[in-house]
């Protein structure tokens, strides 16, 4: 017989389900937002809704420069996981203060800037990326960062 799940693997089990309607070709990424062991929206990565997607038109990259000198690659067709919860949330009129998220890759800086101004409080994932860039705004505003091992 096998173990049962925890909780955050449950959700993150979850949350890589979403992340395959993903129609970005650079990564599928998926985000669950939950409160009360119940979900309250989900997102993944894509175009607006009936915009054409990066699966059938392909990337609109555009390369930036940060801080520290280092080169960023983003695209300006693809709203990100996190951002699509938000707005399933808001569209649906769901209060997200004090809920967890749950995403198959950690939060890039503008993502992670938006959960806190909405009130997450707990963000858990899966794959790290960027962290280094995250840790001051961590830091300063007291929202847990964990990453969850998956079986």
């Amino acid at each position: 017989m096998s173990e049962r799940l925890s909780w955050n693997q449950y959700f993150l089990t979850i949350t890589r389900d979403v992340a395959e309607r993903s129609t970005c070709t650079r990564a599928k990424v998926g985000a669950t937002i939950v409160r009360d062991k119940s979900i309250l929206a989900t997102g993944y990565n894509g175009a607006p809704s009936g915009m054409p997607h990066c699966s059938e038109v392909g990337c609109l990259i555009y390369r930036s420069e940060t801080p520290n000198g280092g080169t960023e690659e983003n695209c300006y067709r693809t709203i990100h996981a996190e951002i699509n919860a938000i707005a399933q949330a808001a569209k649906n009129g769901t209060s997200i203060k004090d809920a967890a998220i749950y995403i198959t890759h950690s939060p890039c800086i503008h993502c992670l800037k938006t959960l806190v101004n909405t009130g997450i409080r707990a963000i858990y994932f899966e794959k790290p990326y960027k962290l280094d860039t995250v840790a001051d705004i961590i830091e300063h505003t007291g929202v847990e960062l964990h990453q969850v091992e998956m079986p």
